[in-house]
Parts: C-alpha cells; sequence; structure tokens
C-alpha cells in the first residue's frame, strides 16, 4: 500500500504560503505558512498533521491489539502533542482515555506499550515517545 499528499509553497520561507492536498481529498488545498506553523495563523502545519497521524495510527493499533486479546473497547480518545525544538522533533506525548469493560490494568498496560512500540507512526519517528492513560 502507498499512499500520497502533495505539497505546493509560492514565496519565501517566511512570507510565502502554500497547501496541502492529500490522496483522499479530506486535505484538498489546505491552507498552511509560516504564521500556522510557527505562530497562531490560519491553517495547518506539519506537527499538526504528524500529531494526527500518531494519534489514529496507535489508537487504530491499540483496537486491533484488544481484539485479539478479546476485549472490545467502548470508546479510546488519544490526544497527541508534537514538540518541535530548534528545527527537529523531540517529542510525541500521546494522552488516551479508554473506556473498556473486564480487563485487568495489566493487560491493558501491555497492550498500550505494544501500540506504543508497534504502529507504523511510531516506527517511523525518530523521537522520544510517551503515552500515559486512564483506564475507566
Amino acid at each position: 500500500m502507498k499512499r500520497q499528499a502533495t505539497a505546493v509553497w509560492n514565496g519565501t520561507g517566511k512570507d510565502g504560503k502554500g497547501n496541502l492536498t492529500t490522496q483522499s481529498t479530506v486535505l484538498n488545498k489546505t491552507q498552511y505558512s509560516f504564521a500556522s506553523r510557527f505562530e497562531e495563523g490560519v491553517g495547518t502545519n506539519p506537527e499538526e498533521l504528524i500529531a494526527a497521524a500518531h494519534a489514529g495510527c496507535f489508537t487504530m493499533k491499540l483496537a486491533f491489539n484488544l481484539q485479539a486479546a478479546e476485549f472490545t473497547p467502548d470508546e479510546l480518545t488519544t490526544n497527541c502533542k508534537i514538540t518541535l525544538d530548534n528545527g527537529a522533533i523531540t517529542e510525541s506525548e500521546l494522552t488516551l482515555k479508554a473506556t473498556v469493560a473486564n480487563i485487568s490494568e495489566e493487560k491493558f498496560a501491555e497492550l498500550v506499550k505494544d501500540a506504543e512500540a508497534n504502529c507504523p507512526i511510531s516506527k517511523l519517528l525518530n523521537t522520544k515517545i510517551t503515552v500515559t492513560y486512564q483506564l475507566n
């Protein structure tokens, strides 16, 4: 499987602007700029997209792990914060709220740890990854 996206940029780094389009067109000429990346401007930015990708990938991997262990989650909600420091992504911090009936804390922790290590985005990122969770 291969997925693709296209970035178009016009102008200088600080004063220019660009847009992003994904294969699915969920992003369709979505604006990004210096302001949306480093300030509070309108549009998206690469770090926000990485955060979305990591949260989605980790959560889906955990759902598959739970299914394989014969548990069905009522809900898994993951927030991801990406830290950009001196031009490098230095951390991906995942915060999970989970509602899963009849699972022990120990078994849940094991499945979370596996999802953290083995979702494809975790494998791609060369950075510190942390997961904290609340199991209901």
